[in-house]
């Protein structure tokens, strides 16, 4: 048995539908029932999602305020006054500042931009920040992905005679701030068909007004925010994406040009993990270590050149950043295993003096990953009394909501169902632990705390073809909402499994059905390689690709997830030194001893059948140290159970299989030697006649203790005399015999039988009722 690290929640779709909808749309039964198992049901919306056929994006004036926003725009314009896009520091606000603010000089406005510093002013806009623009002669402020949350600082704009348009997607509070135009796709009073934007699909909105028609030139930007900032990937951010990423592959802009020669990156290759996972981290990293104008200016520059050093800055700043993010998460997991252990903390809280807060949300979704609990991780700034911080969450706790019932000790904060940020004081952080620990055992059960892997379906290795993977792929882009297919395996064969990889961390696998074969990578996954029984029908998990080599395609699972629902048995037979294995088999582990005491914990001693029934090894790791006396003692051990693993040790002191039971002829032989001889002296010519005979000497001793107990034979002066008077009786009489040849038959049966015939042995006693599993019911 092996169980798996997730829940499985696999889909189900009927495949007599699926074909019949793959032949309506004209796709493979494939990618018919991914999409019917993503509630896609018709004709019209499957071919829109496969083919774009039919779509478009949506006429920007269905946005509240937008009418209000482009004419006081228009007004700026023609009254040549100073614009200020304020914006926000990650991939998201970066690409939103440079959207618009392309847009607003396009538009023959005079604008620039303001980036707010994280480590000095915090997130959001600011009341110096504010009164400084007003200072500096900007009559508006536009801001971009931040700005929901500034009820003070919309009061401040008010009061200094400076006009605020708020554009953001954010979670709107309870209250909104009073500005002049609030351009969100959820507004409470608004309409707008699609709420999910990222900060940069509502600059690009505003923009696509100005221009009077989409903004085709800016769709690489909004596609790098919109990726990076994890928004679902379906409705109108899926058209941004999807021709996003094919503005990418052909843009001219100098800092995509330049990232990808920083990184190695094929431009023309450029997908959505391109961006999830080379240019949105880059961006991120400056405004998460010092000031996020490098990233602005790289995404905004004209000069090649220029953008080249950009690029190479902000690359050296990224890897600086990934260096402060193990440290930190190497010190958190340690304060959590430490301190918070996650059996008590069903949310996890952790903060240190020093910790950069510009990388905190990387460290919460690490811990996050590692626990599975909702984490909110803050730097302390002991001379200011705060802690700033990011959370990240789990499915069902709702964060936002969450943390909105303290909003009596968090004076800022922000964000979504499943990530937020906070500014508190570090006298309150005890107590909003308290609060969230109490929130999550009011809301959460123990389920919740395994992670949920959501299955598109079931395959068969003759289902998975190069042309119906190509077809899968072209429900890309994948991310929120429309994650990389996953599909399963059920019951397939091992074909072979092994560790790769410098440090033997990943694994190699092959897996076989009904003759067909499919290759399996599971990046660190190497130590399964230790946990799968070889000949173990096994289900996996994984996402389907193409693998390429030698001018060979082939389909390839990306493997997720194992799961073997029957015992393994592991042959550790034919001498294998304990040793060498015993401290590598999993927790959970009960060995068990028939023929000697140990004052190891882990190891049972059992004497009696009875002992044997009682030792509970249900979803255990059993180890059979050695062989007992008899059959029924092992199966008194098995019966009715259910153990996850079976390793097969079996050492003996002694083979009774290999010193040969000795046959009847032999017995009569040599009690004929014995009777013609009435006296002989084992010790002294047993090894001659075992030599003349082609006996062993073993063989001697051994039928000499039968006759005696048999009473054929009795001792005496140390020589063999033989009791002609005796009655006749069978061998199967003497203790010994019978000792010998249960011996026999067990080592036969246990320790010389093959792999397959031992595993059969033992199903089927494990298969077989406990003899005293009703008298203990009762």
């Amino acid at each position: 048995m092996l169980k798996p690290k997730m829940r499985w929640s696999v889909k189900e779709v009927d495949r007599t539908k699926s074909e019949a909808f793959a032949e309506e749309v004209g796709t493979s039964p494939l990618a018919a029932s991914l999409l019917l198992g993503r509630g896609i049901t018709e004709k019209e919306e499957a071919r829109a999602f496969l083919f774009d056929e039919g779509v478009t994006f949506h006429d920007p004036f269905l946005l509240k305020d937008m009418d209000k926003a482009i004419d006081r725009i228009r007004q700026a314009k023609e009254q040549e006054e100073a614009v200020l896009v304020f914006g926000d520091y990650d991939a998201d606000g970066v690409s939103s500042t440079s959207v618009l603010l392309t847009a607003l000089r396009d538009y023959g406005v005079l604008a620039d931009y303001y980036i707010p510093n994280r480590f000095t002013e915090g997130y959001g806009p600011n009341e110096p920040a504010f009164r400084h623009a007003k200072e500096s002669g900007f009559g508006l402020i536009i801001t971009v992905d931040t700005g929901i949350s500034g009820i003070h600082e919309a009061q401040v704009a008010k009061e200094i005679g400076i006009d605020l348009i708020i554009t953001d997607h954010h979670e709107p509070g309870p209250e909104l701030p009073e500005a002049l135009a609030i351009i969100h796709p959820k507004h409470p009073d608004g309409t707008y068909p699609f709420g999910y934007l990222a900060g940069v699909g509502v600059a690009l909105k505003v923009a696509h007004a100005l221009y009077g028609k989409v903004p085709e030139h800016l769709l690489d930007l909004a596609a790098i925010g919109t990726i990076a900032d994890l928004v679902p990937l379906n409705g109108e951010n899926r058209l941004i994406a999807k021709k996003g990423i094919s503005a990418l592959r052909q843009s001219e802009r100098p800092g995509i040009v330049a990232l990808c020669k920083q990184t190695g990156t094929e431009q023309s290759s450029i997908n959505e993990e391109t961006v999830g996972f080379m240019i949105g981290p880059r961006i991120n990293a400056a405004g998460r270590l010092d000031d996020a104008g490098p990233a602005a200016e790289l995404m905004l520059t004209e000069d090649l050149e220029e953008a080249i050093m950009l690029a190479e800055e902000i690359d050296a700043m990224n890897k600086q950043r990934q260096t402060i993010v193990n440290e930190i998460a190497k010190e958190a997991i340690e304060m959590v295993n430490r301190d918070y252990p996650p059996d008590e903390y069903p949310v996890i809280i952790v903060g240190k003096e020093g910790w950069n807060p510009g990388v905190v949300g990387i460290v919460a979704s690490r811990l996050t990953d590692t626990f599975y609990r909702p984490a909110i991780v803050l730097g302390f700034d002991s001379e200011k009394g705060i802690a700033k911080g990011s959370a990240r969450s789990i499915k069902g706790f709702d964060l936002f909501k969450s943390l909105s019932t303290c909003r009596d000790i968090l004076p800022h904060f922000g964000g979504h169902p499943m990530a937020a940020g906070m500014t508190l004081s570090i006298n309150d952080v005890d107590e909003l632990r308290r609060r969230m620990v109490e929130i999550a055992n009011d809301t959460l059960t123990a389920e919740d705390f395994t992670p949920i892997i959501q299955i598109d379906g079931e395959a068969s290795i003759s289902d998975i073809t190069v042309q119906g993977i190509e077809e899968l792929n072209k429900l890309a882009p994948f991310g929120m909402n429309n994650p990389k297919p996953l599909f399963v395996i059920q019951e397939a064969k091992i074909a072979s499994m092994k560790k790769i990889g410098a440090n033997q961390t990943h694994l190699k696998a092959a897996f076989e059905q009904d003759g067909q074969t499919i290759d399996g990578i599971g990046f660190g996954m190497g130590d399964y390689v230790d946990q799968v029984a070889k000949t173990s029908d096994i289900s996996v998990i994984g996402e389907l690709s193409i693998n390429e080599w030698n001018n060979m395609r082939r389909p390839q699972l990306m493997l997720r997830d194992m799961r073997v629902d029957e015992c393994q048995l592991f042959d550790m037979r034919g001498g294998k030194n304990l040793s060498s294995w015993y401290k590598d088999v999993p927790d959970g582990k009960v060995a068990i001893s028939f023929g000697r005491e140990s004052a190891d914990p882990a190891i049972v001693f059992v004497q009696t059948e009875q002992e044997a029934e009682n030792v509970m090894i249900d979803e255990k790791n059993v180890i059979l140290l050695d062989l007992p006396e008899n059959e029924q003692m092992i199966k008194s051990l098995l019966a009715g159970k259910s153990p996850a693993r079976i390793y097969a040790h079996f050492s003996t002191k002694e083979s009774h299989f290999f010193s040969a039971m000795p046959t009847r002829d032999q017995f009569k032989s040599y009690y004929g030697f014995l009777w013609k001889r009435e006296s002989f002296d084992v010790k002294q010519h047993g090894e001659l006649l075992a030599k003349k005979q082609g006996w062993s000497y073993g063989a001697i001793r051994f039928m000499s203790k039968v006759f005696f107990e048999l009473g054929f034979v009795k001792l005496n002066d140390g020589k063999i005399e033989v009791q002609k008077e005796a009655d006749k009786r069978d061998l199967s009489e003497s203790p010994a015999y019978i000792r010998k040849q249960t011996q026999f038959d067990l080592e036969q049966k246990l320790l010389y039988s093959s792999y397959r015939e031992l595993k059969t042995i033992l199903d089927g006693w494990m298969k077989q009722p406990a003899a005293h599993r009703e008298e203990r019911l009762k």
